[in-house]
């Protein structure tokens, strides 16, 4: 059984940074994808970016050139780095891992940017 877990959010304020990480227990033997998706207040949860099993990275144009994200294939983890945020980033964040057509989730993890 293939388990997520997110953690790293906070509070932070506008123009500043905070790295999310999403720790995976489990074998990911196999696995096409991994992600990282946000919910807003009131709105459906969006996708951020995806990084492939090769490292390659695409992101959604709100985050493009502000977020990046990366794996530590030792610890099993993915990172997502979030640098000069603005109010709009604020929600929860939640991490995805992609067998082809079967996906697991993290429980989320809250980040509120605010002055």
């Amino acid at each position: 059984q293939v388990q997520l877990v997110e953690s790293g959010g906070g509070l932070v304020q506008p123009g500043g940074s905070l790295r999310l990480s999403c720790t995976i227990s489990g074998s990911i033997h196999g696995f096409t994808s991994m992600a990282w998706y946000r919910q807003a207040p009131g709105k459906q949860r969006d996708y951020v970016g995806v990084i492939d099993t090769i490292g390659g990275t695409h992101f959604a144009d709100a985050v493009q050139g502000r977020f990046t994200i990366s794996r530590d294939t030792v610890k099993n983890t993915m990172y997502l780095q979030m640098n000069n945020v603005n109010p709009g980033d604020t929600g929860i964040y939640y991490c995805d891992i992609a067998f082809n057509s079967v996906h697991y989730w993290g429980q989320g993890t809250q980040v509120t940017v605010s002055s």
